[in-house]
């Protein structure tokens, strides 16, 4: 085990030279994760930044297509040969439609590879030619992000958080129960093994519906081909996860640490350790609207994502002998476009506000982060009405329940962050002087000119952030 390790080890560090060199020295390569949580848009995000960095009309504040220095933009087969690739051309098709609607969330990882024939700039640009730089955007089913922070917890702890945090939620009575009847020191019967993970997983999927963000293991939530296994054959229980030889309590353990093993390590080995650049989509609105349980479950669920990226500057040494480092993080409330724009400053306050320590701790090990309010695909058009004589700022836009138009007002969010996070992190189960809501709009039919992409709210900002100084 510990020779395959080093091997293992020693053949990524290769690569990793390899494609440092080849990227110095020809065609540079930048790496985007996209990250967040459930109903966050991530796949609608890179649809629509895909869409609008091919077609540019929309965007003003992505410097070098503002200087029309980006010659073209195209697409080509990804790297990868073994992950899937993001289906944009469906995606696009489905919010471009004459009947449009959003696609379906992210199930797998996928990548996809936007290639830019970019003038350079400076005093020197026109005694070169133009150059490629390649963009290899990496989608991240938001439901195995919160595995990563499993890699620095025994089961033990682990059980421990858990049974914690589900201590008083309704979802978790079902499995409570179980668990309660259950003795951890028998022996191990399988069937008994399965009741437990079909209870918890069964917890995890209400859980999620309700709009908890705290549902580990992921890939209980979306097994694919490992449905079934021993390595999702586990839940938490009381105890120190040492129990005698044969009993389940250490069966549950020894499942618990192959999961990390086979299912979460190569993930963050393959996948998340390679990332240049990452964007944390976040749906800030819909935990606002949910109330200051929900606040708090979300910033303290950011927090542990964080925890695994390893931001730092992306220097030439540091990329030989240790490894990419996140550079620049981004941090993104989605949805934008169901507030006015005069709250969207409030948002991105309270979006800084809410990820404070993560954001210090990046800063600190020399990333770049920024937090902003965006939307990826505008769905909402603005007015000014009356209502009982007073002047409300709205949006109006297509409900996706009903079809219809509807002007919407959702609340005023508050000029200071902290009359939401102080409840938030108090415990309050309500919010005492504001009912915030949110509203499901269905995307607009759009008629798009020649050139232009899909419409939205600060794309082209996240994309002068993420790609600007490369371009």
């Amino acid at each position: 085990m510990v020779i395959s390790t080093l091997a293992d080890t020693v053949l990524r560090q290769i690569e990793t030279v390899q494609d440092t060199v080849t990227e110095t020295l020809f065609e540079p390569v930048i790496r985007i994760g996209v990250t967040g949580l459930a109903r966050s848009g991530k796949t609608v995000f890179i649809t629509s930044l895909v869409a609008n960095l091919m077609d540019r009309g929309r965007m003003p504040h992505l410097v070098a297509a503002a200087e029309n220095r980006v010659e073209a933009a195209f697409l080509q087969p990804q790297p990868d040969d073994t992950v899937p690739r993001f289906d944009f051309e469906t995606h696009l098709s489905q919010l471009t439609a004459r009947d449009p609607r959003w696609p379906d969330s992210t199930r797998a990882v996928s990548e996809l590879r936007l290639s830019l024939r970019v003038q350079r700039a400076g005093l020197l640009a026109g005694l070169q030619g133009p150059r490629t730089i390649h963009v290899d955007i990496v989608d991240y089913p938001g439901e195995w992000l919160l595995d990563l922070a499993l890699l620095d917890k025994s089961y033990a702890q682990w059980s421990k958080d858990v049974l914690a945090r589900v201590s008083d939620r309704r979802e978790a009575e079902a499995y409570r129960d179980l668990a309660a009847a259950t003795d951890a020191h028998a022996k191990l019967e399988e069937p008994r093994a399965k009741a437990l993970a079909d209870a918890f997983t069964t917890y995890l999927g209400a859980a999620r519906y309700a709009g908890f963000y705290d549902c580990t293991p992921g890939r209980f939530l979306l097994p694919g081909d490992l449905a079934g296994s021993p390595v999702l054959t586990f839940a938490p229980l009381a105890g120190d996860g040492t129990g005698p030889r044969g009993s389940l309590l250490r069966e549950m353990n020894r499942r618990y640490e192959a999961y990390k093993r086979e299912v979460v390590r190569p993930f963050f080995r393959d996948h998340f350790a390679r990332i240049d650049r990452q964007v944390v989509l976040v749906d800030a609105l819909g935990a606002i609207h949910r109330g200051p349980r929900a606040v708090e479950d979300m910033r303290g669920a950011m927090s542990d994502i964080l925890s695994a990226f390893r931001p730092g500057r992306n220097a030439f040494l540091t990329q030989l002998f240790q490894g990419r480092r996140v550079e620049k993080i981004l941090f993104a409330a989605t949805k934008a476009d169901h507030l006015h724009h005069s709250q969207h400053g409030k948002l991105t306050a309270i979006m800084q506000a809410l990820l404070r320590g993560a954001t210090d701790r990046a800063r600190f090990a020399g990333a770049e982060t920024a937090a902003m309010a965006i939307a990826s695909l505008r769905a909402t058009t603005e007015e000014t009405v009356t209502h009982e004589g007073q002047t409300l700022n709205v949006v109006r836009g297509r409900l996706l329940q009903s079809d219809k138009q509807a002007a919407f007002y959702p609340g005023d969010l508050p000029d200071d962050p902290g009359h939401l996070l102080g409840p938030a992190q108090q415990g309050a189960e309500t919010w005492l002087d504001q009912d915030y809501r949110v509203m499901n709009f269905a995307p607009q039919p759009l008629t798009l000119r020649p050139g232009d992409g899909p419409p939205h709210i600060r794309l082209d900002k996240a994309a002068q952030f993420l790609l600007g100084d490369r371009l």
